[in-house]
């Protein structure tokens, strides 16, 4: 008799994850923040020929019985639609090799357990515990997510009910939510302003920094137009508005999507102009005939399309996510777009899926549960800007509520901590902003996680920032990213409004896990007692908007930038910020041997130039942070072995810093300080003295013995062209004699330009370490540092 064998299993290709790839996760070192889990892996093939399979049991056997099967999911990661119960778990998924389910949608599956379906060997099983009491955050599956949605528009922000109770509080009080604000100096300007001409081509298609921004800020102006035109008609039922919208959306629904907007040539003015034409054609539905709807709708499909195939199959931000306009992407077009064309094309919800289960599951990249951002607070802002905008969209539309998510209920945290209202200079990272006050869209957007989470510091922020940066609507980085007016309408429309509270319970150590950032504090509340050291170690390196600055510090104090943030933001890309804002020169770091951490652009490097926080916290009335920046030198500086530095926060009053390099053969290292003001150097000490507060800096002890100082006024390897007419900042450099070892003790004291300040310090060094002692009003501080042998 003939036996039918079954096929052997194809085995599963498991690939080991890089530190650009998507982890295999949860595992046993897996801390939970949120149930359900979220599940990742990195893909076994090319998406568009497979699908995969997923199993999760209470036993490591997967009996059926106490197995669910979700399947088939059509990327490397998952959210299930269901809370766990606590406990132990295992998982492990599968390559579907049956080409028919794919088009299949993902559920829990009984069909899916029949181990006759053709898959692949089953991948390695991992264990993870759910605790009891974590967010409780599913998402619908694919197959229920929008069957409840409404399929009249408009349905971007606001549905027909919902447009009609906006029209009635406007008509009963036209000053409801600042709608006449909104009217007047953001609907009617466009009713009579010329239509914006379609961009002409950069000169032999070679990118020009200035037609690329004046490009987008054109782009920018169209989506003001057709949204505030479409929306102001739609609420006040003004037929001339509803005109002026109509011809807006018509004018740039003619511009060619494969031209001077298109993704690939532009993508800035790409996502501004799907956008306008995605509000446009939601709130103007019912005004087009058939014809102009078809003119519009395909304009819009194919420039989401656009954005679609590069996030999705281009760029694989569910493989690699670290494309910062990519991951942008999703929110600032594939939400409202997808939104705006769901039901009437297919592709639409399967991008909205795509979105929605990114959301669910990987955002965000740059940051974790703590709602740090390792790019740093204006890329913070960027991202944040849009993401809640498509968040808020979402939960209006379809019912789902991301801001539950950990990340989102303590991301604003991060400016609250690290970009206060008051500071200036005093951050990391790619910023426009360099050297002004806060930025408006961030206390903006902060407003908004006090709305979401209630919290009144963060409203306090809002106020403050709004006190501090007055007048700044119409700068660059406002004007072309934002409309205040329709923010301000739409968020008092949505949310009540929170209580102010000024944060005096802050943490006086604020500890960014996520990102590696700490943040020390003293008297937030109070400008002008308000002392702020930031300190970055990020196990991001360089990669993308953030720079060679592991260990940098800044400080900020009584009101004024004293170790600061220098130099200029010209444009991306400029030799500024090639030469010297990305590299470790410009900032409150050290050199070896006249050599900083890597800051060039291969992203393999740059994510390989790590730092590590080590250690932070606050105890009996001090701070303390340690952090490491090894790995961040060692493709620049080969013989280096290590290099640590601590900072102590003493009395809320004064700073302690302790530098430990040691490298395989002798060289120097270069102790860097930068400042808005000349510094007075003397033997061993440098002071600044500000326009309102003061630095004393002392280089307490140095193992090599004494340091060397001197100053400039330079920025070294930048074209002088691109900063004539600035006012010039200052550099230290503070070199050691070559040794194989170095400790170096810097001791700073700030102060308020009236009250200069002086902190007595002595060594003792009797047995194998360095004993420092310092008193400040009448207390002393023992910090005591290995000698360098």
């Amino acid at each position: 008799m003939e036996v039918k064998r079954m096929p052997a299993e194809r085995p599963l290709y498991q690939p080991m994850s890089g530190p650009f790839h998507v982890d295999y996760a949860p595992d046993e070192q897996s801390m939970l923040r949120e149930n359900p889990p979220r599940f990742t892996w990195m893909a076994a093939q090319q998406e568009d020929e497979n699908a995969y399979m997923l199993q999760v049991s209470t036993v490591p056997t997967f009996q059926e019985e106490e197995t669910m099967t979700f399947a088939p999911l059509p990327y490397n990661f998952f959210t299930p639609n269901r809370v766990f119960v606590p406990g132990e778990y295992y998982w492990r998924y599968a390559l579907i090799l049956d080409r028919s389910v794919l088009q299949e949608v993902a559920v829990e599956s009984d069909a899916m357990k029949d181990e006759t379906r053709e898959r692949t060997s089953w991948s390695e099983v991992r264990q993870f515990t759910v605790p009891a009491g974590l967010p409780e955050t599913p998402i619908p599956d694919r197959v229920q997510r929008y069957a409840s949605t409404n399929i009249a528009h408009p349905r971007l922000w606001l549905d027909e009910s919902k447009l009609n109770e906006l029209s009635e509080s406007v008509a009963s009080d036209p000053t409801y939510c600042s709608w006449n604000v909104f009217l007047s100096d953001s609907v009617e300007p466009w009713v009579t302003r010329e239509l914006i001409s379609e961009p002409t081509p950069y000169p032999e298609n070679k990118r020009v920094a200035s037609l690329w921004r004046q490009m987008y800020i054109d782009c920018q102006e169209v989506l003001y137009a057709i949204r505030h035109l479409s929306v102001a008609g739609r609420v006040l039922g003004d037929r001339r508005l509803l005109d002026a919208g109509k011809t807006w959306l018509l004018h740039v629904a003619g511009w060619d999507p494969e031209g001077t907007t298109s993704r690939d040539y532009n993508d800035e003015a790409a996502f501004r102009v799907a956008v306008g034409l995605a509000w446009g054609y939601d709130w103007l539905y019912d005004e087009l005939n058939s014809e102009e709807r078809d003119v519009v709708r395909r304009s819009l499909l194919r420039r989401t399309e656009q954005v679609a195939q590069h996030v999705m199959v281009r760029s694989k931000i569910h493989h690699v996510p670290y494309d910062s306009h990519a991951v942008r992407s999703l929110s600032s077009v594939l939400v409202p777009c997808c939104i705006a064309l769901l039901h009437e094309e297919q592709q639409a919800a399967d991008w909205l899926d795509y979105a929605v289960d990114y959301y669910a599951c990987l955002y965000s990249p740059w940051g974790g549960s703590d709602g740090g951002w390792a790019e740093g607070p204006m890329y913070w802002t960027t991202g944040m800007a849009y993401v809640t905008d498509a968040m808020n969209l979402l939960r209006s539309y379809t019912g789902i509520d991301f801001f539950r998510r950990p990340f989102f209920q303590r991301t604003g945290d991060f400016p609250l901590y690290v970009y206060p209202p008051d500071v200036r200079r005093a951050s990391f990272g790619d910023q426009s902003t360099l050297g002004d006050p806060v930025n408006l869209k961030t206390g903006y957007l902060v407003r908004q996680f006090a709305g979401v989470t209630g919290n009144r510091w963060y409203q306090w922020y809002f106020e403050n920032v709004r006190r501090m940066d007055p007048g700044t609507e119409g700068a660059f980085y406002n004007y072309g990213w934002w409309d205040f007016r329709f923010d301000d309408l739409v968020y008092r429309h949505n949310y009540p409004r929170v209580q102010e509270e000024a944060p005096v319970d802050i943490e006086p150590v604020k500890w960014f896990r996520d990102v590696g950032w700490v943040a020390m504090h003293h008297r937030m509340d109070d400008p002008e007692e308000h002392i702020m050291l930031l300190l970055k170690s990020s196990r991001y390196g360089s990669i993308s908007h953030s720079h060679a600055d592991q260990n940098s510090f800044t400080l900020h104090a009584f009101g004024e930038p004293l170790a600061a943030d220098t130099g200029y933001y010209i444009a991306h890309g400029s030799s500024f910020h090639r030469e010297w804002r990305r590299q470790t020169r410009s900032k409150n770091n050290i050199l070896i041997g006249g050599t900083g951490q890597y800051a060039e652009n291969n992203k393999v490097l740059n994510m390989a130039a790590t730092g590590k926080i080590e250690e932070a916290y606050w105890r009996n009335g001090d701070g303390y942070v340690r952090a490491a920046a090894t790995d961040a030198y060692a493709n620049t500086v080969p013989h280096v072995r290590r290099v640590v530095r601590e900072i102590h926060f003493l009395q809320s009053s004064y700073f302690v810093i302790v530098d430990h390099i040691d490298l395989e053969k002798p060289d120097s290292v270069q102790w860097l300080f930068h400042a808005l003001h000349p510094l007075q150097l003397k033997g061993q000490n440098f002071r600044l003295n500000g326009s309102k507060a003061g630095l004393e800096g002392t280089f307490v002890y140095t193992s090599s013995g004494e340091m060397s100082l001197s100053q400039t006024d330079q920025f070294a390897g930048v074209d002088p062209a691109e900063y004539e007419g600035l006012p010039r900042h200052y550099h230290l450099s503070a070199e050691t004699r070559p040794a194989s070892s170095h400790r170096i003790v810097t001791l700073l004291v700030p102060y308020r330009l009236e009250e200069p300040k002086y902190v007595p310090y002595f060594i003792d060094d009797q047995d194998h370490g360095i004993h420092l002692y310092f008193t400040d009003n009448g207390v002393t501080k023992k910090i005591e540092v290995s000698k360098a042998y």
